[in-house]
């Protein structure tokens, strides 16, 4: 289900001033053309960029907590709290008693969950090499390295 009106990077004959000289603007300009892509690939499985996020760290971390969800994603808590009831809602994810506090759950793929995650997972490399396509893979390489350190840096 494609938008009619696709996202137009640069619209002919429009001034975009200052904005073309800004880092921010043009990491959102790619951002708009990679979700653009992302949405459809995964749209079978009901999967957005932060579910597939959540769902790849809780398979590589089983028993995280909520709380520390939120904090790796960078979102509030109550953000992981919707995130999570999504991704359960699909069928994906459970909470499971923590031993030792009865007030906090870790997380866990369920099995539909591990399952469709290597699906889901082939679905987007699929659409990163092709979005990815006209960049050279030295290029590649050195734009995930490049945004690292723009991610990481210290303001």
């Amino acid at each position: 289900m494609h938008d009619p009106d696709p996202f137009v990077a640069k619209v002919p004959g429009i001034d975009y001033g200052i904005l073309d000289s800004l880092l921010g603007y043009a990491v959102r300009r790619a951002q708009i053309r990679l979700y653009e892509d992302f949405i459809p690939s995964l749209a079978p499985w009901g999967i957005t960029p932060p579910r597939f996020s959540a769902m790849v760290i809780v398979s590589r971390n089983p028993g995280l907590k909520l709380t520390q969800l939120a904090r790796i994603m960078g979102i509030a808590r109550s953000g992981s709290v919707s995130l999570v009831d999504a991704i359960e809602a699909l069928g994906y994810i459970q909470r499971l008693p923590m031993p030792g506090d009865r007030r906090a759950f870790g997380l866990a793929l369920t099995a539909k969950g591990e399952a469709d995650l290597v699906a889901i997972s082939a679905a987007v490399q699929a659409h990163d090499a092709r979005m990815a396509q006209a960049l050279t893979p030295e290029e590649r390489t050195v734009l995930r390295g490049l945004l690292t350190r723009l991610s990481e840096a210290q303001p």
